[in-house]
């Protein structure tokens, strides 16, 4: 037979003996000292009978959750059969281990264990980890990324005590119809398959473990199952050559260590088309051993086919697969029967001493290779653990959120830019939980999941937004689930898309949008692969441009996407979200914060809090704690919102100042009476902007305002002041049935405008400033600080569960109670804002009043570690922030910058005293904390109602909570 060799392979073929240390690089198997293992081979094969040598070639298979039957005859086989190797099936870990130590306590000759993990010990075990499937690795453009796969995979087979993963799949899968490969092939393109092969195939070498091209010739272009039937592979050996056999020449140059023949019929390289491939030697011995120069070992695939063993006697089928130059039998259905059926052809001089001598030598060098000339048990302690490491964690959703692919962008509709009024809509299809996707949507702005029985229904409710949304879900259980739309499911997707703006995100095969009649009419598509939950955390994140789209299709959608397509998207430099180990911090050293406000609950020091950590672009460590009050009804959650107090100066009232400064409106020198006509003939006329910002301008700390209002003889709120219903003179809600009288705004003013200064000037922390802050920028712009932070800063940033007045937005039950008043409101305060200034100006104040959660808070200070841009847009010019981030009266001990509080300059003082003195934030009175350091890129939120039930409660301050907290993130980075 005469094979016609494709110059391409030939040219790779080539180019690889030329580098030889390229297929040597990063692998021990290659390394290996060939006189020692030469020794331990002939020392075993020469102590072998005839019997031990022939039970080499036999691998069976073992279910770890078999009863103790199946398992008694397996022991029973590996003592009397002397069996190579045991293929692992379904099960647990711990279970596979305890049976793999008691296999090789028995076996004569240590047993090559292998397994099916293609994607992870999760192909077959319970409780164990996944990657990605390879369809979903093949549009992946980086292939370190790959090898690091495949790495990871044997890391969690070796642990176990698994010697050969029979992987990688090299099939290249060119039939949509292809029942048992498609995802879990590397895709339609020969190049990209062989190079995505190469690099798993050294990630596996790399851990020591063995490799197995499968399924040999080439398993790619069927629409039949060989587990069920024998598919034919109709073409000519030219094409043969050109693409199905095209990955086997790189990979057995780089020293791939077996490969699997499968069960087909190809007529072009078959003796007859009655033989199988996996019984052929023209395929196996002249085609892959002799022209491909494969030296490594061989291995059927599984003998306990139907189809394959059909109308053969016992041990017929092995016999032949042997002769036809298969090394290792893989899963025979009767191990007693083939043994002796091998035993009499080799007396009867049918296999001769050195083709048996040539199998089971191989064998055994293999087994060397893998360590098992010194063979260890498989440590049961800690197995679960460190088969589930958060550095496979992080690989995984790598690999994923390289994978995710753009292949539609009309008029760049992704990632979504201006957020501003813009109504998005969530539409779900597929059987399989789209949750995580919407969850993270809702990271980055208001996003409405729309339901409806009927399509006219869905279409009237969707006729008011400006962008949809379409998940599609299907099953993440298995790569041979079904991916197919439903008839109507195509129709009422075409249907949204010819009426609305739409995207589609595919959480399935890329194969189900060959169905799609409605791929002209989306505006977008994003391909995800897989429903993992981590797929569909990076695409939320892809979809607001938090990362970057790189991803390339592995394989054609019909005419209109052809293999390759991928556009490129820019990251808009919104937050992203991941494990603390991808930025440089260390998991389990962070993890001491659970500890340290778990204690701070239990000694009720607060309630409840949220804690947020990001890092260099991406929130890492974002939990919930406790509950809204100590009656543990309502948990604290994601979008529960927490009076901020006063980081209110720096997330609403400072940003707007610094715009006007850098536009030239006001200016570090500008004084108070140049502004404002009421300071014009007070003492604070000549109050400059930086001063009064600073505190160091001699200003009273706190006025409280409040005390004039209480009647003196009852001690309660007096009745000249508050109505308990709203009416014209009386509209200003200060808490439930506490409506004040309208002219209470000017008397704050007049009262701030008459207080004496205090006699020296000193370092004096006030809230003054942003009272007055308040009045300037209400009165230049003509709107409330709510409206005009909602319009310059909230809106934009998808900041949706910040602002004032929060009982306009959010039902009671997401807002956490601060305190039972007992001494002014004389109730709870739950609502409305803590701070009784704020309070007194109808909960809109200049430093207080904001409501929020820790998400977007980390918002708004990123805006600031970020240099002033956010999604795409800049807020603030980066010298502008740099600008007020400066401590100018260091040498007079006010370690303030301009309106941001910075580290402390001796022992005592807000931070753990472990940061840059480049690093800024402010806290709030009811326990609320924010900080931001440039040197490490880090963002740390602390939200808590310490003042529940009592704001005397100081527990929180003395126990430093918040700054011990601060000092175990600082701990906690690795590089």
């Amino acid at each position: 037979m005469k094979l016609i060799l494709n110059p391409k392979i030939l040219l790779l073929t080539c180019f690889l003996f030329v580098f030889p240390n390229l297929a040597a690089q990063n692998n021990p198997l290659l390394t290996i000292d060939v006189e020692e293992q030469n020794r331990w081979v002939d020392s075993v094969y020469n102590s072998m009978s005839l019997k031990e040598k022939v039970g080499q070639l036999f691998m069976i298979s073992v279910s770890s959750e078999s009863g103790k039957t199946y398992i008694e005859q397996a022991k029973k086989q590996i003592a009397e059969e002397y069996i190579g190797g045991i293929i692992f099936s379904k099960g647990g870990p711990l279970r596979q281990a305890k049976l793999t130590n008691e296999f090789q306590e028995i076996s004569k000759t240590p047993l090559l264990i292998g397994m099916d993990a293609e994607w992870g010990l999760a192909m077959r075990l319970d409780s164990t980890f996944a990657l990605p499937w390879n369809m979903s690795l093949g549009a992946i453009q980086d292939n370190k990324l790959i090898a690091d796969a495949g790495a990871a995979i044997s890391r969690n087979t070796k642990r176990l005590g698994v010697h050969i993963n029979f992987a990688p799949v090299v099939d290249i899968n060119t039939n949509p119809d292809n029942p048992i490969i498609g995802n879990r092939s590397f895709g339609e393109n020969k190049i990209n398959v062989a190079e995505k092969s190469v690099a798993f195939m050294r990630g596996m070498h790399r851990e020591g473990v063995l490799s197995s091209a499968k399924h040999f010739p080439g398993h790619g272009d069927t629409d039949a199952d060989s587990h069920k039937t024998l598919p034919t592979i109709p073409f000519s050996k030219e094409r043969l050559e050109d693409l199905e056999l095209y990955p086997y020449y790189p990979l057995i140059t780089h020293g791939l260590s077996s490969v699997m023949v499968a069960h087909l019929n190809v007529p072009a390289l078959q003796e007859n088309r009655n033989t199988p491939t996996s019984l052929s030697k023209a395929v196996i011995t002249d085609l892959l051993k002799d022209k491909m120069n494969f030296e490594g070992l061989v291995f059927t695939d599984a003998l306990n086919m139907k189809d394959l063993t059909n109308n053969t006697e016992p041990g017929d089928a092995e016999l032949r697969a042997f002769l036809a130059g298969n090394d290792m039998l893989l899963m025979p259905e009767e191990v007693e029967v083939a043994s002796e059926v091998l035993v009499n052809a080799f007396k009867n001089e049918i296999i001769s001493p050195a083709r048996l001598a040539h199998s089971v030598k191989k064998i055994l060098q293999a087994k060397y290779k893998a360590g098992l000339h010194r063979q260890k048990a498989v440590q049961e302690n800690f197995l679960s653990e460190e088969l589930n490491t958060v550095r496979d964690q992080v690989l995984l959703e790598e690999l994923f959120e390289n994978a995710l692919t753009l292949i539609k962008n009309n008029k760049g509709v992704l990632p979504i830019k201006d957020l501003d009024d813009k109504r998005i809509a969530y539409v779900n299809f597929g059987d399989a939980d789209g949750g995580p996707f919407l969850r993270e949507l809702r990271k980055y702005a208001a996003v409405d999941w729309i339901t409806a029985a009927r399509l006219t229904d869905l279409q009237d409710k969707l006729s008011d937004y400006d962008l949809v949304i379409l998940g599609y879900h299907k099953s993440n259980n298995s790569p041979w689930a079904s991916y197919k739309f439903s008839p109507a499911e195509l129709h009422w997707i075409h249907q949204i898309a010819q009426e609305n703006k739409s995207t589609l995100s595919l959480f399935s095969s890329p194969y189900a949008l060959n169905d799609l009649r409605g791929l002209n009419e989306l505006d977008g598509i994003l391909v995800n692969y897989q429903n993992h939950e981590v797929a569909q955390e990076k695409a939320a994140q892809l979809i607001f441009g938090a990362i970057e789209a790189k991803g390339k299709l592995p394989v054609s959608i019909g005419t209109n996407f052809p293999e390759g397509t991928g556009y490129q998207t820019n990251n808009l430099e919104r937050l992203s979200y991941g494990l603390p180990e991808s930025v440089g911090l260390n998991s389990y050293k962070l993890n001491r914060i659970d500890s340290i406000i778990s204690e701070a609950i239990d000694e009720k020091m607060t309630p409840g809090a949220q804690i947020l950590v990001a890092r260099k672009g991406k929130i890492v460590y974002n939990k919930n704690f406790g509950y809204h009050t100590y009656d543990k009804q309502i948990p604290v959650s994601d979008t529960s919102v927490y009076d901020l107090a006063s980081l209110t100066k720096i997330l609403a009232t400072l940003p707007l100042i610094m715009e006007q400064e850098e536009e030239g409106i006001v200016s570090f020198d500008t004084k108070l009476g140049e502004v404002m006509p009421v300071f014009q003939n007070s003492n604070k006329a000549n109050i400059r902007l930086q001063d009064m910002l600073m505190h160091y301008a001699r200003l009273k700390s706190w006025i409280p305002f409040h005390i004039n209002t209480i009647d003196r003889k009852t001690r309660l709120p007096s009745k000249e002041y508050f109505h308990k219903t709203p009416s014209a003179e009386f509209n200003t809600k200060v808490a439930n049935e506490m409506y004040l009288r309208n002219d209470m705004q000017d008397t704050i003013l007049n009262i701030i405008k008459d207080s004496e200064l205090e006699r020296k000037l000193d370092y004096k922390y006030s809230d003054l400033p942003f009272y007055i802050l308040k009045y300037y920028l209400e009165g230049y712009y003509n709107q409330t600080l709510h409206n005009l932070t909602q319009k310059k800063i909230y809106k934009p940033l998808g900041a949706t569960h910040t602002g004032y007045l929060p009982t306009s937005r959010f039902p009671l039950k997401q807002i956490v109670p601060t305190e039972i008043d007992k001494l002014w409101r004389r109730q709870l305060i739950h609502g409305v804002v803590h701070d009784q200034g704020a309070a007194l100006q109808g909960g809109i104040g200049g430093h207080a009043g904001l409501f929020s959660n820790a998400n977007d808070v980390a918002k708004i200070m990123h805006i600031f570690l970020n240099k002033g841009v956010y999604g795409g847009k800049r807020y603030l010019k980066g010298e502008t922030i740099s600008k007020f981030n400066t401590c100018y009266y260091c040498e007079q001990d006010v370690r303030r910058g301009v309106g941001f509080d910075k580290p402390q300059l001796g022992t005592s003082g807000p931070t753990c005293n472990c940061l840059s003195m480049e690093s800024f934030g402010h806290s709030g009175f009811t326990g609320t904390f924010a900080w931001a350091d440039p040197e490490e890129e880090i963002v740390y939120v602390f939200l808590s109602n310490r003042t529940f039930p009592d704001s005397t409660n100081r527990k929180l301050i003395r126990e430093d909570v918040r700054s011990r907290i601060q000092e175990v993130i600082y701990e906690a980075i690795d590089f």
